[in-house]
């Protein structure tokens, strides 16, 4: 193991800087190692010093990132950006949490109020201090002309960037039913698993033709990547660049490639003897990056103590995916529905009125809440604004003309969704069945949380908020299309959580997850649970690596989290075999292919090739299967309808393989000129990544050339292990990973890209980026004797 860090990390001499710091609202001392990957390692005295230490080190490290989601989650985007965001601003208002703050923190922990107060207390004791020298904050403040504001503990449990629901594919679907009807619909999209052809009920019971509205044009507004302008003052060019095409891209880009891999093995299966667990989330590429690694130490109160090591959001406390003194855990998406759309009638007399099923057969007009707000513009007068609810949740639109009204229940808007904030429970697991206890707090986002401890024991538990849809005789509510919000279609509760799918010590000695289902045909609950999925390639190429009967060890978790071997390609390839092409240079482009090991390494002329070649196979079936008239609704196909529609053999299919290979030659020839042998997949014309700040468009050539990061040639796409997207730049795949072998805490491997730090003047703003890009690790210490070997500085903080 020592050899191989050697070839990760050199580790070359350095010094150990020291200084200490006064700040208010400590009790006791506290101790923080940043080692010399970045990562904050806190030793701490009591539990709240702790977290106030979480939130000072967090904002030392990401105060820019920090503001940016205190504004998201309190709706105060206009007062910076302008009024282009007026739209954002009221969509955060609409669907902001607004019960209990104290019932909501207890959901979270015993001490959930403590320890959320006092890391918001860190957080802010960092601002106070670095306001009283305003010219050493960070350089996006200075261009966008802010500062820091404070932070409130309502801020921690915003549910604006969670991973929230379906709700923009119900709207969809619902006018694919009205267009082409369900059965085509049902060809075309993959639910799965279905017990009978006619799943999943898709039978639209609201006027279809009132669907083809801007229903989601709040909602869609708060939930989209902030973009800067250097003209924020023109509101309609910035209107006119988010059109309705790049925000179905964004949206389309994010339900494609978000996801993650997670598996377990247990101690048959490793060398050690003991088990072993990876992960790596795949979100959205950034600079700086989601994730944030920490490492918490401190006793308990009346509780376990703290010790715990890994990443999560700088937003929140504790640790999202990682390990403590007893086990390590982790997480990818597992598909629950907790968001649906309801349409109303209105009152003609009171558009503020809707129909509701009263006693009996009689309806009644129900009264709207309605809250007034006011939001803050920049270099203008506030804007007040009204925010209207039903009994089922924000009113995002209303549709006079035809009197109707329509919502969205979400579930997430109930107590105790804020995401990740859960994991403080796993945080002091100390066996599977604390920690599987642990998981029935964890209500958003859906997620398959596996287990690995020292003494044996692996496990898998799918959690999430599951609402149970009532359904009566004729009519089965699955939630995938818009239904009345007369009273016909109401959910009857929340599925428990230890009742989703699970699995303790399984006889084949590993779980793996990769968002692709894992949900039997006959599950009890079916409606509770989502009925689209990830393609299985990556699942299924885990399940091949772990399943070979070989013993694992650390390098074989880091060679399988790098895996680019292509499952379609294997199945699509093969269909080559005994064609002939008139073109000489498709003919040059099948032998790679027949040569080819179908993996989609960086330095592979034929994965070039590959690739290109399933894209216009892609698009080929797409443009037949689907009327034109249904393309805006639906803009891709799941790649199992694609290899489906390309297996059987005919004369058809074999002229359509020549013909989209012919088309790739011509694709590649354009990108990368006419020598074959020069078209290596990975190269900054074709497979690669480049990370653009989001402020890069307004500043300087010499400031973007220090912000800015890459190009890095990358391997792999979205359905190789190692998922890099679709995308010829890597826009989303695992920006953070973390490989455990239960045996020695000490020979974690983790990375987290491009750097801990936010701040481009710290030198961790970057520097983990060219180990990443090569599919490499650094180690994660977590005995104090092996933190202090790799020191770069030491931060007492002092009441």
């Amino acid at each position: 193991m020592r050899q191989l860090l050697r070839l990760f990390i050199a580790f070359l001499p350095f010094s150990c800087n020291s200084q200490t710091i006064q700040t208010t609202g400590l009790q006791q001392p506290v101790e923080i190692i940043r080692d010399r990957w970045g990562v904050n390692h806190i030793y701490a005295k009591n539990e709240h010093d702790l977290f106030f230490a979480q939130g000072y080190a967090a904002a030392q490290d990401r105060l820019f990132q920090l503001e940016i989601w205190r504004r998201q989650a309190t709706g105060t985007i206009a007062e910076l950006l302008g009024p282009q965001e007026t739209k954002r601003d009221i969509g955060t208002r609409l669907f902001k949490f607004r019960g209990d703050i104290n019932k909501e923190l207890l959901h979270y922990h015993p001490h959930g109020p403590q320890i959320v107060g006092a890391f918001v207390d860190g957080i802010n004791a960092y601002i106070t201090e670095i306001l009283k020298t305003p010219e050493k904050l960070p350089f996006e403040f200075r261009v966008l002309k802010t500062k820091p504001a404070l932070w409130t503990s309502e801020v921690v449990i915003s549910r604006h960037q969670g991973l929230l629901g379906n709700v923009r594919d119900e709207l969809n679907y619902g006018r694919l039913v009205k267009l082409i009807g369900p059965d085509k619909l049902r060809e075309l999209q993959w639910f799965h698993p279905a017990s009978k052809p006619s799943d999943p009920d898709l039978t639209l019971h609201v006027n279809g033709e009132e669907l083809f509205q801007p229903i989601l044009e709040l909602y869609e507004a708060f939930r989209l990547p902030l973009k800067f302008s250097d003209r924020l003052a023109k509101a309609d060019e910035d209107e006119a660049s988010r059109s309705d095409k790049s925000v179905d891209e964004w949206f389309e880009t994010e339900k494609q490639f978000v996801g993650s891999n997670n598996w377990i093995i247990s101690g048959n299966k490793s060398a050690s003897g003991y088990p072993m667990l990876a992960n790596d989330p795949h979100r959205s590429q950034s600079t700086p990056s989601l994730r944030y690694w920490v490492h918490l130490n401190a006793p308990g109160v009346d509780s376990p103590g703290w010790n715990v090591i890994g990443a999560g959001e700088p937003t929140l406390p504790g640790i999202s995916i990682g390990h403590n003194d007893y086990g390590a855990w982790g997480l990818t998406i597992f598909e629950t529905d907790n968001e649906d759309i309801y349409v109303y009638e209105t009152n003609p007399a009171n558009p503020n009125q809707y129909r509701y099923k009263g006693k009996g057969a009689t309806y009644t007009w129900e009264n709207m809440k309605i809250l007034t707000e006011t939001i803050p513009m920049k270099d203008g007068q506030s804007v007040r604004v009204e925010l209207k609810y039903t009994r089922h949740g924000p009113v995002v639109f209303e549709d006079k003309e035809h009197h109707k009204a329509y919502a969205i229940r979400a579930g997430w808007l109930e107590t105790g969704c804020a995401p990740y904030l859960a994991s403080l429970r796993m945080n002091q697991s100390k066996n599977w069945t604390e920690f599987r206890q642990a998981c029935t707090y964890s209500r958003v986002p859906g997620e398959n949380m596996i287990w690995a401890d020292r003494t044996g024991t692996i496990g898998w538990q799918a959690v999430g908020l599951s609402p149970i849809r009532q359904s009566s005789p004729g009519k089965n509510f699955t939630g995938l299309v818009p239904v009345p919000g007369d009273g016909r279609f109401e959910w009857s509760g929340y599925l428990p959580i230890l009742q989703l799918p699970n699995k303790l010590n399984p006889s084949e000695g590993f779980v793996a997850t990769a968002n692709n289902n894992l949900t039997p045909v006959d599950f009890p609950h079916r409606d509770a649970v989502g009925w689209t999925w990830a393609a299985p390639s990556r699942a299924h190429r885990i399940e091949e690596v772990l399943g070979d009967g070989k013993r694992k060890n650390l390098v074989d978790f880091m060679a399988l989290q790098a895996d680019y071997l292509s499952i379609p390609a294997r199945t699509l390839v093969p269909l080559l075999q005994n064609l002939a092409s008139q073109s000489d240079r498709t003919t040059q482009a099948l032998e790679y292919l027949r040569r080819w090991d179908y993996k989609l390494d960086p330095n592979s002329v034929a994965a070039a090739i590959y690739v290109a070649w399933e894209g216009q196979l892609k698009l080929a079936v797409y443009q037949q299967k689907v009327p034109k008239i249904a393309q805006p609704y639906l803009t891709s196909l799941p790649s199992k309808r694609v290899i489906d529609a390309l297996l059987p053999p005919t004369a058809s299919r074999d002229s359509l393989l020549l013909l989209c290979m012919d088309r790739a030659v011509t694709e590649l020839t354009g990108r990368l000129g006419n020598d074959m042998t020069k078209w290596v997949y990975g190269q900054a014309k074709n497979k690669h990544i480049t990370l653009t700040h989001p402020l890069s468009n307004m500043v300087d050539k010499a400031m973007r050339k220090k912000i800015n990061l890459g190009p890095a040639i990358r391997g792999g796409y979205a359905e190789t292990v190692n998922a890099t997207s679709a995308n010829l730049n890597q826009t989303h795949g695992a920006s953070f990973r973390i490989l455990v072998d239960t045996e020695d805490w000490d020979k974690t491997l983790g990375i987290n890209t491009p750097g801990q730090s936010g701040n481009p003047d710290s030198p961790h703003y970057g520097d983990l980026f060219p180990i990443w890009a090569d599919n490499k690790y650094f180690p994660v210490y977590f005995s104090k004797e092996k933190v202090k070997s790799v020191a770069e500085e030491t931060t007492v903080l002092k009441p």
